[in-house]
């Protein structure tokens, strides 16, 4: 493990002991405590082991310095899903506590998480029947790699810098708009305590009625243009702004191999997503403590 790994998970243990105050466990403490889990989860998903089995075997000979007990993979697996409030709790604390939680430059876009490449599979599945009430899995299609697939969608609100504001898993037949309008009212708290939000988006969230309710909320919504339209106020800017949302995505399927969460399940995936958004987060805050130039940069706790 190299030193700056050590160093964020050292910061992230202290910064999640902070907040959580103990133990969320009644009788006697687990083995592992969550402050370590989360720190486990997120040193796994920096350094790219997306097998349950390859990692274990790796932090036992590698990391028993930093973590004294690790689970059984059953075991491992089983804390995670369970731990799923408290990582979507850290990415948000973690969210404000770096300068960029007061940005009122949002970027929003959806990208797919497949879960399954073959019909056997999507067969076989336990969530297989899901999509036709609207939830779950569902065939959706990617136009940016001109294919279908079957899984969800990831819909992600975030700073220029890729620091995570809102985020959420979908259905992929779900309108975008649709999802991100939920999003949207989920937060409204959020929303309201912030004032000149532009929400960058693409085409694909081109919609009257919801650009109507952004307006209402104060949000004042910058997307391309339509083939029917005139061209919108801001969009020379835009081709530039959109490759910040496309380097995020990037990052999380690039580095952090999004694609290749080996969920089994509808829970499972969720927990391997957020455990994803929650390391790209961490590096991020902890690039932000350190001053580095390029708050997304991984490269130093990647290898």
């Amino acid at each position: 493990m190299t030193t700056d790994l050590n160093t964020l998970l050292t910061a992230l243990y202290v910064k999640i002991d902070d907040e959580i105050g103990g133990t969320r466990w009644m009788g006697r403490p687990p083995l592992l405590s969550d402050s370590e889990l989360v720190c486990l989860a997120v040193a796994q998903a920096l350094l790219g082991y997306h097998s349950e089995a390859r990692w274990l075997r790796y932090a036992n000979k590698h990391l028993s310095d930093m973590f004294p007990y690790l689970p059984q993979r059953p075991g491992c697996s089983k804390r995670l899903k369970l731990a799923l409030p408290l990582l979507k709790r850290m990415i948000r604390e973690l969210a404000m506590d770096s300068d960029f939680w007061t940005d009122t430059v949002w970027i929003a876009d959806s990208t797919p998480v497949p879960c399954g490449m073959s019909r056997p599979t999507v067969q076989r599945s336990d969530t297989a029947g899901w999509s036709g009430y609207g939830y779950g899995y569902g065939y959706g299609y990617c136009a940016s790699h001109s294919r279908l697939f079957w899984g969800l969608r990831l819909y992600l609100v975030c700073t220029p810098t890729g620091i995570p504001i809102m985020w959420a898993l979908a259905n992929p037949k779900i309108g975008e708009h649709e999802v991100l309008a939920a999003m949207l009212e989920v937060d409204a708290d959020l929303v309201a305590a912030r004032s000149g939000i532009l929400l960058i988006t693409d085409k694909g969230f081109a919609s009257k009625p919801f650009e109507k309710d952004l307006a209402e909320q104060g949000i004042e919504p910058l997307r391309p243009s339509l083939k029917r339209e005139k061209k919108r106020y801001g969009e020379p800017m835009l081709k530039k702004v959109r490759q910040l949302i496309e380097s995020v995505n990037d990052t999380l399927k690039g580095q952090l191999d999004l694609e290749r969460h080996g969920g089994r399940t509808f829970e499972g995936v969720t927990a391997r997503v957020t455990q994803r958004l929650l390391a790209m987060a961490a590096g991020i805050w902890h690039n932000n403590l350190i001053d580095t130039p390029v708050a997304r940069s991984l490269i130093a706790y990647d290898h």
